[in-house]
């Protein structure tokens, strides 16, 4: 009795152990099972063939009979037409096995040629079963793969959610953090570049003056100009436009 239970409940387990394997890859098990009848297919075209090759023996031993029996018609004819009775009904006699041997020769191959035809019937019909198997293992191998990517897919668009609390999300802000610390850094090395130069221009300017004055030394000390001139000239240079045209009138 304990035998018998741990029987059943090895046997329960490996019904489950190949039920998994039955789910697992299913196009697996078609292809299995198409390999199988494929191999079945293969056997039973074997076994067609020989039984034909029995059919063409019990064929030529059916002409041999109907030969023999042509033959021994002839000869009792002849016999009879010579007048040899006694030798005629033997070969009547022996006629007769023949006929009788013909005709259950001729049943038997009647018999095998309708069992022949019945197998390549049903050869045939396994042969499309077969075609049609390998189509179907085709069509839902291209369906299982194409569902299990639109699967994979539809979890990619859920993935792809570039929220703030998604891996993405996080990724994309930091990227964004990146991209505004360099833009200010460009700021900055653009702000910083624009001072100083209110100083640079005072100096620049200073340099021009004294530039003017070392010049009306130098013209001075030649001769060019005297002190008093220099003087009017630098005191015409300093008036504008306006204030000169006012003290000449």
């Amino acid at each position: 009795m304990i035998i018998g239970k741990l029987w059943h409940a090895f046997k329960a387990q490996l019904n489950k152990l190949a039920n998994f394997f039955w789910t697992a890859d299913p196009i697996a098990q078609m292809q299995y099972e198409y390999d199988q009848a494929v191999e079945q297919l293969k056997s039973g075209r074997e076994g067609l063939a020989q039984y034909r090759a029995l059919v063409e023996r019990v064929g030529r031993q059916v002409d041999g009979d109907k030969k023999h029996v042509a033959q021994l018609e002839a000869k009792v004819k002849s016999y009879l037409q010579a007048g040899d009775r006694e030798t005629a009904s033997k070969f009547a006699l022996e006629l007769q096995k023949a006929k009788n041997e013909m005709a259950e020769n001729a049943g038997q191959l009647e018999m095998h040629e309708k069992a022949y035809d019945n197998n390549v019937s049903k050869i045939k019909r396994a042969t499309k079963t077969v075609g049609d198997i390998k189509e179907k293992i085709k069509k839902y191998d291209a369906e299982i793969k194409m569902s299990r990517a639109e699967a994979e897919l539809s979890e990619l668009a859920g993935t792809f959610e570039f929220d703030v609390t998604t891996d993405l999300g996080q990724i994309e802000s930091v990227l964004q953090d990146k991209i505004d610390t360099n833009r200010a850094k460009a700021r900055v090395a653009s702000d910083l570049s624009e001072q100083g130069m209110e100083e640079i221009e005072r100096e620049a300017a200073a340099e021009s003056a004294m530039a003017e004055d070392a010049l009306r030394q130098f013209e001075m000390e030649l001769g060019m100009i005297t002190p008093q001139t220099a003087n009017v000239g630098e005191e015409t240079k300093d008036l504008g436009p306006a204030q000169r045209q006012t003290e000449t009138n």
